[in-house]
């Protein structure tokens, strides 16, 4: 018999987050490593802020939302919370409860600006290495080195000529290229990457990877 596409939604919801991801998703194994080294960090968190004050985010759950940026390609921090504030799969994974709020992308930003300067991204990377370490998990036999192209959250109509172009271009033999003479008025960081010579050059920024 055909069911009934009714629109009236629930008001409230008795099955929770946790019980709806599925238990051999690859988020649980990755949570309980990164909440495993978080939980070493949390002397190093006391340090970088203040005894006293209005409560911040919670670092864990910054630390948790960069991670899912990184994971998903999630291209700003305006989009994350966006994410964060529909998306069942993220607010599981930063911890947060349903009717939780979602933080002002203003805050979102010094609050992550804050573990940088405290080098919280260091710590935690040799924190997960010591895991994997301690589960046998590491090779010494090789090593893989990649590298790719990150396109920037930035139009290449944005690009305008640099006020002081450098003397030498980053072309060969020193010849200057367009991302040497311009730059984004919006993504001054970005520069102008093709892959081959039939492609266009769009915003990108380069990324390079060696992994043991």
């Amino acid at each position: 018999m055909r069911g009934d596409d009714k629109q009236q939604f629930g008001v409230f919801s008795y099955v929770s987050a946790e019980a709806r991801i599925a238990s051999d998703h690859p988020l649980r194994s990755i949570r309980k490593m990164l909440d495993e080294a978080l939980e070493g960090l949390s002397g190093h968190f006391d340090k970088l802020y203040a005894s006293g004050g209005r409560p911040s985010i919670a670092p864990e759950k910054l630390v948790r939302a960069l991670l899912l940026q990184a994971l998903y390609s999630v291209r700003s921090e305006r989009q994350l919370m966006e994410q964060l504030n529909y998306n069942l799969l993220f607010r599981w994974f930063v911890g947060l409860n349903m009717d939780d709020p979602i933080w002002d992308v203003t805050v979102f930003t010094k609050n992550r600006q804050r573990l940088i300067a405290g080098e919280v991204s260091e710590r935690l990377l040799l924190a997960v290495l010591e895991q994997a370490h301690a589960k046998q998990l590491l090779s010494q036999e090789h090593f893989t080195v990649d590298g790719t192209l990150i396109q920037a959250w930035a139009n290449r109509r944005s690009f305008k000529e640099k006020c002081d172009p450098p003397q030498r271009g980053t072309g060969a033999r020193g010849r200057k290229l367009k991302r040497d003479t311009h730059e984004s008025s919006t993504d001054p960081d970005s520069r102008l990457y093709k892959k081959s010579a039939s492609m266009t050059a769009v915003p990108c920024y380069l990324g390079h990877v060696l992994t043991e």
